[in-house]
């Protein structure tokens, strides 16, 4: 089997684009879309405008995933003996 095999330099330049969006957003705004998306994750909410605003204000893949695991968690298979 063939893994994927990415190249140090295409690494480090997406690093550094991560780093370049972060800085230039505005961390309050992410704080507060988060925020909305995790309540609308508690509630019965439609979740799309809430990740929609997310994204809008630059959040990462990573953050909405760290928000929804920690209102829905990790599905964890049963373990049968």
């Amino acid at each position: 089997i063939e893994t994927l095999r990415v190249d140090p330099a295409v690494v480090a330049r997406q690093q550094a684009r991560l780093r370049q969006v972060r800085a230039g957003r505005d961390a309050a705004a992410v704080r507060q879309a988060l925020r909305r998306l995790e309540a609308a994750a508690r509630g019965t909410d439609n979740l799309m405008p809430a990740i929609l605003e997310a994204v809008e204000a630059y959040a990462t893949v990573g953050e909405i995933c760290d928000g929804l695991r920690r209102v829905f968690s990790t599905y964890r298979p049963p373990v049968v003996v």
